[in-house]
């Protein structure tokens, strides 16, 4: 949620809260910054909107009828919005503004947001920008995982999914149907964990080998949590942690991409403006991750299961 639109909320609770009388819509433009700028009909709409995501987080808008207007009018009467005393210690006020910026993902972003919107209305001071913590540290949680929501959600809903996924240094890509326990991240990357069906046992997968979309399978509900189990020891032993040091032949602009030639073994001159690097790694997603941020100046040649895994990135992103 933009400043403004925080902004623009905010002063309108205010003005329906201070308010003896119902406001009508036009006085509500009047009186509410962000509003008188915009021309009848984005005024509508604008106003339709911040009413709804108002009510949505729990502030009660009220729509009464005025005797002396001719439109219905709205307030928020203080005794069906007032909340118990709301007493956060700096630390803790500062934890939940870091929160507020740890989603880069919208659909957790918008509710952090709201959180935060409701902490405001509620006279309760948040530390959005960092405070105590500093403004220098920034916490970011890379969700960029297509999986990501739909895990998110069925683990939520306590609901199995089924999913197409491709095995540690193997190009074969099977189904899965899984009961989730939970969605951790370790080390920058993100694992589902939860009961395999078709291998009767507790399963690690890791959501950038998800080759496809997540389908829910069976109602919500139906997924029960071992009381015992414990989810960050179980992605403690990960599936790559035997996989063997392999080699991509990368071929990469002349002149460029110094950082891939300073790691590589081995480097060939090409006679067509490209040279050809041999480059060693164990993961694949990251050796697609790092080749992708020099663009059109590398290319992967093979393995082949490296070569798509770059793709597939590459196809995200114009996505």
């Amino acid at each position: 949620m933009s400043r403004r639109k925080t902004e623009r909320l905010l002063n309108l609770v205010i003005c329906l809260l201070a308010t003896r009388r119902p406001l009508s819509a036009e006085h509500i433009r009047q009186a509410v910054p962000g509003y008188d700028a915009a021309n009848d009909e984005a005024f509508q709409r604008m106003f339709e909107r911040d009413k709804n995501e108002l009510r949505e987080i729990g502030i009660p808008i009220e729509v009464q009828k005025d005797p002396w207007e001719e439109d219905p009018g709205y307030r928020i009467v203080r005794q069906a919005y007032e909340l118990p005393e709301i007493t956060l210690e700096p630390d803790e006020a500062a934890v939940v503004g870091l929160a507020a910026q740890v989603w880069q993902r919208a659909s957790l972003a918008e509710a952090a947001s709201g959180a935060l919107l409701k902490l405001r209305a509620g006279g309760v001071e948040t530390d959005e920008a960092g405070g105590m913590l500093g403004g220098a540290l920034e916490l970011r949680v890379d969700t960029r995982d297509p999986s990501f929501p739909a895990l998110w959600e069925a683990v939520r809903d306590r609901r199995a999914v089924r999913f197409p996924y491709r095995a540690a240094a193997s190009q074969s890509v099977l189904t899965r149907t899984v009961e989730p326990w939970g969605v951790v991240s370790r080390r920058g990357r993100w694992y589902v964990v939860g009961h395999d069906r078709d291998r009767g046992a507790a399963r690690v997968f890791r959501l950038s080998r998800i080759n496809g979309p997540v389908v829910p399978v069976g109602r919500p509900g139906t997924v029960v949590v071992p009381e015992d189990v414990d989810i960050k020891s179980m992605v403690g032993y990960r599936d790559d942690m035997t996989v063997q040091e392999r080699t991509a032949l990368i071929r990469v602009r002349e002149g460029t991409c110094q950082g891939l030639r300073q790691v590589a073994k081995a480097v060939r001159r090409g006679d067509d403006g490209w040279d050809e690097l041999d480059v060693d790694f164990t993961d694949t997603e990251r050796l697609a991750g790092w080749v992708v941020g020099f663009a059109a100046d590398a290319e992967v040649a093979g393995p082949p299961d490296a070569r798509e895994a770059v793709i597939c990135r590459l196809k995200g992103a114009l996505a």
